[in-house]
């Protein structure tokens, strides 16, 4: 098992133990973190879903990401981030949510070249973290993955009773 694969087990472990529930938002991953997530034996008992808003307007459709936000930041923004992941974790009822937004490339999307890239998690007020990673379009991804799943570890390390 890879890294992502070892720190997801623990983040599946933990939210088990924890009796928590997980889920998540993702646009450039594209349903990377889900899989990742869902890779792990016994997710299911604390996985709750993900929603891949690919499409800027299903962010606010589907997530609830307010249009006035897209429309003055674009899609790739922290504060984006921050509503997908609160979007993912209310409306999908779980106690996290984790989300990723961001430039896979090959090309720049408003002018933000690839690697460019916003991961949030929440389950109330939200940390985020910006990333300028490097590589091909599925190193991004991939890379995004990792950095996602830190996040939501390092969260759950500060979160422990």
């Amino acid at each position: 098992m890879d890294s992502r694969g070892d720190l997801a087990a623990r983040i599946v472990s933990v939210l088990g133990e924890r009796r928590q529930t997980l889920a998540t938002a993702e646009s450039l991953t594209g349903g990377l973190l889900g899989a990742a997530i869902t890779a792990i034996p016994g997710a299911s008992a604390v996985y709750r879903g993900g929603i891949v808003a690919y499409a800027t307007e299903l962010k606010t459709i589907l997530l609830g990401v307010p249009a006035g936000l897209l429309a003055q930041h674009g899609p790739v923004h922290p504060a984006v981030a921050s509503a997908m992941a609160a979007g993912a974790r209310d409306r999908l009822s779980a106690t996290w949510g984790l989300a990723t937004t961001g430039v896979a490339g090959p090309d720049s999307v408003d002018g933000l070249p690839p690697g460019t890239v916003h991961i949030a998690a929440s389950a109330g007020a939200p940390a985020t973290r910006a990333l300028a990673l490097a590589g091909e379009r599925n190193d991004i991804r991939r890379d995004t993955v990792g950095e996602a799943l830190k996040l939501l570890w390092e969260q759950l390390r500060e979160d422990d009773p």
